[in-house]
């Protein structure tokens, strides 16, 4: 991947923490220009003063209209866009016949992601690609997020057609699956420390490694799904869990 991302554009969205930070990182040191959008600036202020001349950033809500609307603009300014990770997303405990939490879930996870790639859909470059973020749990259950799995399960069936669709206009699209990642999604789902921590230890259980993953890891197989290493991939779930779901 040597040179490839240098001086080129993309887009990443909940880009302040986690894996959304990592890919930003990622990019950065790449030689990427990378407009990043979150609701904070978070753990960007210290790539900004790192990579000052590489790294803008809009302040935003994606499930605002207006806030997408500031995107597309600032990234028809600084485009045409190469790359886009519509990273942000939300998990919440919620019982399964919590509608509401689905769609508060899906109103981020799902619609928000693919309306990251509407408003920026004029802007892209003549060949550019795009992963979304699934999730690993898409294949197993865990009680209590249903709504949170249900809503990336959409997404990534969505992902599969979309991909069909784009692939003619020059858009290759794919999804990564992080497995259990140490990233502050963790600390929103409303649990108590104990708890949280009882969870950790049964999880980790089932991992291969023995601990949650880094967000690095994640970033590394997203930025090859970027890449042309991955050139002939299209509509594909790419999952990273640490072997999680081969117990």
């Amino acid at each position: 991947m040597l040179n490839e991302f240098h001086n080129r554009l993309a887009v990443v969205t909940g880009a302040s923490s986690g894996i959304g930070l990592a890919v930003t990182e990622q990019l950065l040191e790449q030689g990427a220009r990378v407009l990043a959008m979150s609701r904070q600036i978070g753990g960007l202020g210290e790539l900004a003063e790192r990579y000052k001349d590489q790294l803008a950033w809009v302040a935003g809500d994606i499930t605002r209209q207006e806030d997408l609307a500031r995107l597309g603009t600032r990234a028809e300014a600084l485009g045409p866009v190469d790359f886009v990770v519509p990273n942000a997303g939300i998990a919440q405990l919620a019982g399964g016949l919590d509608v509401a939490a689905f769609d508060r879930q899906w109103a981020v996870n799902g619609a928000g992601a693919l309306n990251t790639l509407a408003c920026l859909r004029s802007h892209l470059a003549a060949t550019a690609s795009v992963v979304f973020i699934g999730t690993f749990l898409a294949n197993v259950t865990f009680p209590g997020l249903a709504a949170y799995i249900a809503s990336k399960a959409a997404l990534m069936a969505h992902v599969r057609t979309l991909a069909v669709e784009l692939a003619p206009h020059g858009v290759r699209i794919n999804t990564v699956s992080p497995g259990p990642t140490a990233t502050p999604i963790w600390s929103t789902l409303g649990l108590k420390p104990a708890e949280l921590g009882d969870v950790a230890n049964s999880v980790n259980q089932r991992l291969l490694d023995g601990e949650f993953l880094k967000p690095g890891a994640v970033a590394d197989v997203i930025l090859f799904q970027l890449s042309r290493g991955a050139r002939s991939v299209y509509g594909q779930d790419w999952v990273v869990d640490s072997g999680y779901t081969l117990r």
